[in-house]
């Protein structure tokens, strides 16, 4: 079962019978949850580099200590500045070909090595090749977004020939960051980090744990309690009340399993730029070459995430 990097044909990509079954960690639930590559609440913009936020600050607070006499004169000026938070979209592309003979074949299916391909119309479930490849392509896509929406490392193109890369929220989120130096996860880590995110102005509006599967287990392990039954055993912890708000916790296998991942999610969208007259992620024929039916797959997506302040994680977890 090794995918090939070249053109789909009847013996690259042979039939079989059997209900079909994606196999793999290929959920995506981060990109779920901010609204997926169709969503409605998806943020379009008009140029690959795109701001962000704003961000400005207050000084820290202190007492003033001004004498009748100083205020007779007005004081100093005072300028509060701000800044601006940019990320970029990068090119998603993905090509589609299918030959002729592959699209012909839906009822020559390959037993095994010893007796060969045998004709059994309608046995095996892909009646249609070339749809089966575009859905094989856009889930691909898909995994690869939620992937990079989570641990992307930011590169503004600065010529053609330099590729765009947008910046991933654990990559984003520096202010906020606990180093567990290869500890075990643990509920005082925990409790370091939302000190942490609370004192730069975290608002916890929609707080969400995301971690990879070792951690998502050390997490139940940590706050979960076994009901006293003699019959049932076992927690499934799916979300934490702490002083600060109630956190849900999601299994998310692109995260890295040695890091652990707060995210506000009320700040976080898919961000778009459109091609005109196409769509944002669309699928397209190419012109005739030969023998096969080609099309590509092209988007242009980038990543929202708001004030990184909102965001937080705890990195060199241990894994063992």
């Amino acid at each position: 079962m090794a995918n090939t990097n070249v053109a789909t044909t009847s013996w690259n990509c042979p039939n079989y019978t059997g209900e079909l079954y994606l196999i793999g960690a290929n959920q995506t639930p981060f990109l779920n949850m901010i609204g997926g590559l169709q969503g409605a609440g998806i943020r379009v913009v008009a140029d690959m580099q795109f701001p962000l936020i704003q961000p400005w600050a207050l000084e820290a607070a202190s007492q003033p200590a001004i004498t009748e006499t100083a205020s007779l004169t007005a004081p100093d000026p005072w300028t509060y500045v701000r800044d601006q938070d940019v990320n970029t979209c990068q090119l998603w592309h993905r090509q589609v070909s299918v030959s002729y003979v592959a699209q012909s074949v839906t009822g020559q299916v390959t037993a095994d090595a010893t007796t060969g391909l045998v004709d059994i119309s309608n046995a095996q479930p892909v009646q249609n090749e070339r749809d089966f490849q575009i859905a094989a392509h856009m889930r691909q896509i898909a995994v690869n977004v939620d992937y990079t929406f989570l641990n992307g490392a930011y590169q503004q193109a600065t010529n053609a020939g330099v590729a765009a890369k947008t910046r991933g929220i654990i990559t984003a989120a520096t202010t906020n960051t606990v180093n567990a130096a290869n500890a075990d996860l643990s509920k005082e880590l925990i409790d370091e980090l939302l000190r942490t995110m609370a004192a730069t102005g975290a608002e916890f509006i929609n707080p969400v744990i995301f971690c990879n599967a070792f951690q998502k287990q050390q997490l139940s392990n940590i706050y979960g309690y076994a009901p006293r039954d003699r019959n049932v055993g076992g927690f499934n912890i799916k979300q934490i009340e702490t002083d600060f708000a109630i956190l849900g916790i999601v299994w998310a296998p692109n995260v890295p399993a040695a890091t652990l991942l707060v995210s506000d999610l009320s700040v976080c969208t898919p961000v778009f730029l459109p091609v005109p007259e196409k769509g944002v992620l669309f699928y397209e024929e190419l012109s005739k070459t030969g023998a096969s039916e080609k099309g590509q797959i092209y988007g242009q997506i980038g990543l929202d995430y708001g004030p990184e302040e909102y965001h937080g994680t705890i990195t060199n977890l241990s894994t063992s």
